[in-house]
């Protein structure tokens, strides 16, 4: 499958986004996790992969398999309610 610069864009940014799977990248554009790795080594600086490597490593939000929630968004507790545009108080 060949992306075209806006696409290869957004699986950058979907790739540097800490809550984004790599399942969703597989998923809205059939790419795999390798394949975005590749994609990643081949579009940015090699300082830059380098430091997008150290970051993802690891890191269990990446993987659907691994987080510690399944369904929705993770939410902080502390996080407030927004509904109408209008932020609700706790």
């Amino acid at each position: 499958m060949t992306l075209n610069e806006r696409q290869i864009d957004r699986v950058i940014e979907m790739a540097w986004e800490d809550r984004t799977p790599f399942e969703a990248i597989t998923f809205q554009f059939g790419l795999k996790e390798q394949e975005v790795i590749e994609l990643m080594r081949r579009e940015m600086k090699p300082s830059s992969f380098r430091m997008w490597r150290k970051r993802v490593q690891g890191r269990a939000t990446k993987h659907m398999n691994k987080r510690p929630f399944d369904k929705g968004r993770f939410k902080c507790s502390r996080q407030r309610n927004i509904s109408n545009n209008s932020i609700s108080k706790r």
